[in-house]
């Protein structure tokens, strides 16, 4: 009977001890499961406003979900080389693919339609609803269109704070813009940024040029140099360096030039002449699409926001957009009280950026033209903006 019973006792200690091994392997094949590589890829790298933006985002993945994601990053990538990031995060893996640039967009397009398995996010591109619909396949992007326009509300503010103290004249109301390419996105920048101007300015005027190429320092400083050279009392870009801010910084011209900026602050390289900037917050659309691949769910599910088809797009009121330490020391009087009830109002849906007295052209097709007492709502199709005319007689392109 002793025997028995030591037989049978060692007998339930096996098999406990067996269902432990089981549940040990059912955990571990269960995290496996849940295990996730996300790759990125990126224009720059952490030098580079825009994409360290990305970069930021990237690690706040490793942040909140640890050892359950992989991450992978690959920066400084060229629209020539992208197809081959793209072929090494499939190759290494990858569940999730985060495409950073405008220009890598046809490229993306291809690898998701070549790997269904894998979810390809294009930021700034407006494809993701075209025929054919790839399931695995999404745009996103903040309306950052909302931020210019207070930026421009803080310049216009700057302005006419010289032109009371006696400092330039109305007729010297004169913008300088710094802008990569000809691009929708940029011209609903830089209009969405004049419009905020002249709500304070009603005499100003902008002149605009382009450097064609995202993230040239030498170019971007060269180009807000001979903007400052014409006369503009402010400048502002849609580019990804510092050297405009530089640019305005060490100016000796008599009449000061102030800068606003993109992306990052300005404050340590144009600590006397920044006044603000604005940025578009990556992140909460990112999580939102870890969790839903880690989910095995669709992206669209997991993302606070206003969705069309596979395209996501929010503003202040989902802080996708953020403005960027405005500088008291140098912005006027009641800046602070406009940026906050402005912001409140985007919140709200109280504000109409493209509505004025104002109409403009197609640069594309001259026999395309718009008139902003009609008013014009921007993003209300695609994530990507589309507001594509020039302001005739107050916005002036140069080459």
């Amino acid at each position: 009977m002793k025997k028995a019973y030591i037989a049978s006792t060692i007998t339930v200690i096996i098999l406990i001890v067996i269902a432990l091994c089981i549940k040990l392997m059912i955990f571990k094949a269960e995290n496996n499961d849940v295990m996730i590589t996300v790759g990125f890829v990126n224009d720059g790298d952490e030098a580079t406003p825009y994409s360290n933006n990305f970069i930021r985002s990237s690690k706040m993945i490793e942040a909140v979900y640890g050892d359950k994601v992989e991450v992978i990053v690959r920066n400084n990538i060229s629209e020539e080389d992208c197809e081959e990031a793209f072929k090494y995060l499939v190759e290494a893996g990858c569940d999730l693919i985060i495409s950073t640039s405008y220009g890598y967009g046809v490229t993306a397009r291809k690898y998701a339609e070549e790997y269904p398995n894998i979810e390809i996010c294009q930021a700034t591109c407006s494809d993701a609803n075209t025929d054919p619909v790839l399931p695995n396949y999404h745009n996103f992007m903040g309306r950052i269109y909302e931020g210019r326009y207070i930026s421009g509300l803080i310049a216009g503010l700057k302005i006419k704070e010289m032109i009371d103290k006696g400092i330039i004249t109305p007729e010297q109301a004169l913008v300088g813009y710094v802008g990569a390419y000809p691009y929708a996105e940029v011209i609903s920048g830089y209009t969405a940024f004049f419009m905020g101007v002249s709500r304070y300015v009603p005499e100003v005027r902008m002149i605009v040029k382009y450097t064609y190429t995202w993230d040239s320092y030498s170019i971007e400083k060269d180009i807000a140099e001979q903007l400052i050279d014409e006369g503009c009392v402010i400048i502002s870009q849609h580019s990804d360096t510092i050297g405009p801010a530089v640019a305005c910084e060490n100016s000796d011209r008599e009449i000061p030039v102030y800068h606003v900026g993109y992306n990052q602050s300005m404050l340590d390289y144009a600590p006397t002449t920044t006044l603000v900037s604005c940025r578009i917050n990556w992140t909460p659309y990112i999580l939102g699409a870890v969790e839903a691949c880690l989910q095995n769910d669709k992206i669209e599910n997991y993302v606070d926001a206003t969705i069309i088809g596979n395209d996501a797009s929010a503003g202040f009121e989902k802080d996708w957009v953020q403005m960027i330490e405005l500088n008291g020391a140098v912005a006027a009087e009641g800046s602070t009280e406009v940026m906050n009830l402005t912001i409140r109002d985007f919140k709200k849906g109280k504000v109409n950026v493209f509505y004025g007295e104002y109409t403009g052209t197609n640069p594309y097709d001259p026999n395309d033209t718009i008139d902003l007492r009609e008013g014009f709502e921007e993003n209300a199709f695609t994530s990507a903006p589309q507001f594509c005319y020039i302001l005739d007689d107050v916005i002036t392109i140069e080459e």
